[in-house]
């Protein structure tokens, strides 16, 4: 089994260069799955900007969707509304359609629950196929990503964001201490 990278290497690592990689396994998945035509949706904010990089590099021809996932979370009670929450928007039939859904940190698996949910309220898809740019350990929910950059562990109370658009990096939180955001 191939080991995550330490802290230290997954930030020096290009982001843009994990996305390209992700890209050929995306494209190799569909192609060995024979998936044509599949529609993409980023889960706000992270997961839209790294899907907005892989319908890029793979020429999807459906328009880019996007999920905010802010009332589906089981959560809602106890944390209340976003300041932020932004309208979804999925701009096909979801009914039949190969869904990617791009996430930036698969951590515990409510986010991914919460985007089923909100697909599903939608239309029922054919398959979702799941892509994350992190994927760290915590998980509470029986939920894997299909299409991984990197695996990462990190001690508890560490918490991982991806920040952007532009430059997209990658920031720790440790909750335990008072560290803010820091850039590695």
């Amino acid at each position: 089994m191939v080991q995550p990278p330490n802290i230290e290497q997954l930030f020096a690592t290009d982001i843009d260069q994990i996305i390209v990689t992700m890209a050929q396994n995306l494209k190799a998945r569909l192609d060995a799955h024979h998936v044509k035509d599949p529609a993409m949706v980023g889960i706000h904010s992270g997961g839209v900007w790294i899907a907005q990089r892989l319908h890029a590099l793979l020429g999807l021809q459906q328009p880019l969707g996007s999920l905010d996932i802010s009332f589906y979370r089981d959560d809602f009670v106890r944390i209340g509304i976003n300041p932020q929450v932004k309208p979804s928007h999925l701009p096909f039939n979801v009914d039949d359609h190969h869904i990617i859904l791009v996430d930036d940190v698969l951590y515990t698996g409510r986010t991914i629950r919460a985007a089923f949910n909100e697909i599903f309220d939608y239309g029922r898809p054919a398959a979702i196929t799941l892509v994350a740019l992190i994927d760290r350990n915590g998980r509470e929910l029986p939920i894997q990503a299909d299409i991984v950059g990197q695996h990462v562990d990190l001690p508890p109370g560490t918490h991982i964001k991806l920040t952007g658009p532009e430059p997209l990096a990658l920031r720790l939180k440790n909750s335990i201490s008072p560290i803010k955001y820091e850039k590695l």
